[in-house]
């Protein structure tokens, strides 16, 4: 009787149950990518005076119904923040957009180190979250925050799963 060679899964290679789930929050990462790349792009274009200047004189004179004080708020906030500060907020855009392409690719690619990755990064976050939510409560923080921490522990759980070697 021929001898059947049995097939081995790399080390890498996740359990196709948790291919999915890892999908999910893969996605999850690159949404956030996004959003920074556009954050850090429209940081980057406020820079020059005029442009800075422009969005003031645009917010200045929009029209929201049930909102001036927010505008005016918006408006004083954009004036002593200044144009010459949005160079940082878009380096840090950035470098956040890095670090969450790095995880989403990662975990679609099924990769046992992005798992860990993704927990170091995303639990570094969660004292912030935490102190965010207790002092400024709102219900997108709150669920920001809960939904990290099921990141976290599903992906702990995954990765202290034992995994076919070859």
């Amino acid at each position: 009787m021929p001898e059947t060679k049995s097939a081995t899964l790399p080390p890498t290679a996740v359990p196709a149950q948790h291919h999915a789930g890892l999908r999910v929050i893969a996605v999850y990462e690159i949404i956030k990518t996004a959003c920074l790349v556009l954050v850090a792009m429209a940081a980057f274009h406020l820079d020059r005076q005029q442009n800075f200047e422009q969005l003031v004189h645009w917010l200045e004179h929009l029209s929201l119904a049930d909102s001036n004080g927010l505008r005016w708020k918006l408006v004083g906030l954009l004036q002593d923040f200044g144009p010459s500060r949005f160079v940082a907020v878009g380096a840090v855009a950035l470098g956040y957009a890095v670090l969450f392409g790095v995880e989403g690719v990662g975990l679609w690619l099924g990769k046992y180190w992005a798992e860990w990755f993704t927990v170091i990064a995303t639990g570094s976050l969660i004292p912030l979250e935490l102190y965010e939510t207790l002092h400024r409560f709102g219900w997108l923080k709150l669920a920001t925050l809960v939904g990290n921490v099921a990141i976290i522990v599903y992906l702990v759980r995954i990765a202290l799963q034992p995994r076919p070697r070859h």
